[in-house]
């Protein structure tokens, strides 16, 4: 009877312990799961407001209201490489060239963030200061092509042979849980400034 008692015990112990484990597995996986949900969501935030201005700010390379100002907008695009660009444009709609440029910071920038890899993504407008955000852009990345669908290659010596782009941005999370990081990446596959088309 004492024996039969002691596995009883035993037995109850193991199977309260393997429950214990299994109620810490399903806490520990709400908890990523609302985590990752509403770091998801951030995420997607982020990105819509980067994309929103990035796609507003080049669709208008070379545009003037002031048609005369930039005549020939072949030569809009000042300097292109694979992480930076820089162009002319009326920001303001107001007749007056504007110049713009954007450029991806260096990691090294942000290291209070808990992400290694998350970058600043600056926005420089008329040589002024540059105006940047943290909102988790871990590659901003661009491939240029020329008129017959040509990739040019990098150092681009002639930027009016530009005539369309590919866009690459991807946007992480700023913190992650058990360092998983959350992201999104959005494409824009042959973007088309409008005024690149007017030769």
């Amino acid at each position: 009877m004492g024996f039969s008692t002691l596995i009883d015990i035993v037995g109850s112990m193991v199977i309260g312990g393997m429950l214990m484990l299994i109620l810490f597995r399903l806490q520990d996986n709400a908890t990523k799961n609302s985590y990752n949900y509403g770091g998801e969501a951030i995420v997607q935030q982020n990105l819509v407001e980067v994309v929103q201005l990035i796609e507003h700010d080049f669709r208008k390379i070379g545009y003037c209201r002031d048609w005369s100002q930039i005549p020939d907008p072949s030569k809009a695009i000042l300097t292109a490489d694979s992480t930076s660009i820089s162009y002319l444009t009326d920001l303001d709609d107001d007749g007056t060239v504007d110049s713009l440029r954007y450029f991806l910071g260096p990691k090294s920038e942000l290291t209070e963030t808990p992400n290694p890899n998350d970058r600043m993504l600056y926005r420089v407008e008329n040589g002024e200061t540059p105006i940047s955000a943290n909102l988790g852009v871990t590659q901003f990345s661009l491939e240029f092509y020329d008129a017959l669908s040509n990739k040019l290659d990098f150092p681009i010596e002639n930027p009016g042979q530009i005539y369309t782009m590919r866009i690459d941005l991807k946007v992480e999370n700023t913190s992650a849980y058990d360092q998983e990081y959350t992201s999104a990446f959005w494409r824009q596959i042959r973007l088309v400034a409008r005024n690149l088309r007017n030769r």
